[in-house]
């Protein structure tokens, strides 16, 4: 996995070409906006994207390149206030980490995202053409093994091929959206705390969470699923998915 790294700061960008190189990953690192377009290919499995850069915005190059290309790209930042984090995903970002921030939490949202974004496809809604479903269904054709779909409401989630469709509309989510969304889905009907999500979702300590970064996915969650009712919040503890009537 080869990945471009576009951070000025010398001492972060070292620590981390060490680190991800240890892991197996080939990381090109580089400090400026400039030097990261004439490095890009289409080779590059993943960009790690520093927001301020000596020659330019974070955001320009990512713009730049998800006009060229659908590589995943993960902010890296100080940056962490609601409307950067916002204006981020919804450029495109497939996630957004703040600094400091602890290298095992970047080495495993690197694997999320990977893990996310490799060899989609989009295939037909699998209850096209179907009457209802149920929560949890199996969908099985000549030969095949079938696979699993969860089911709230007009939203349903395919966790074989990782698609998610809104009132029969294919619905494009990022990692940090999909993994939210599989969460509420996983656990229908149960509250879920705020701070079990993150510990969940990030798979790293609580201090290295910005719990900025749940509230704005959640909100863009609920836009890309038509503002569904079936996702409720309950104040002061957290979120909920159920059934609405």
């Amino acid at each position: 996995m080869k990945i471009l790294l576009i951070e000025d700061d010398e001492t972060i960008s070292f620590g981390i070409c060490s680190a991800l190189g240890r892991k197996g990953y080939e990381v090109c690192g580089c400090s400026g906006v400039e030097e990261g377009k004439r490095i890009f290919s289409e080779e590059i499995s993943l960009i790690l994207l520093d927001l301020n850069l000596p020659d330019g915005s974070g955001y320009d190059f990512c713009q730049w390149v998800k006009e060229k290309s659908n590589i995943p790209l993960i902010f890296l930042t100080v940056r962490d206030e609601v409307k950067d984090i916002t204006h981020g995903l919804d450029m495109g970002a497939d996630d957004y980490i703040t600094k400091p921030f602890h290298i095992a939490e970047l080495e495993s949202r690197i694997q999320a995202v990977l893990r996310r974004t490799s060899g989609r496809s989009v295939p037909k809604d699998p209850l096209e053409g179907g009457e209802g479903a149920a929560d949890v269904s199996t969908e099985k054709g000549a030969g095949e093994t079938g696979h699993q779909l969860l089911v709230c409401g007009a939203v349903r989630l395919d966790k074989k091929t990782m698609q998610v469709w809104a009132e029969q509309e294919i619905v494009p989510l990022t990692d940090l959206e999909y993994r939210l969304l599989l969460m509420l889905m996983e656990n229908k009907g149960c509250i879920l705390p705020r701070g079990r999500m993150l510990e969940k979702l990030w798979d790293a300590r609580g201090n290295f969470v910005n719990d900025n970064t749940l509230t704005v996915a959640m909100k863009r969650l609920r836009e890309k699923l038509h503002h569904t009712p079936c996702i409720t919040t309950v104040r002061g503890i957290g979120y909920r998915m159920e059934e609405k009537g």
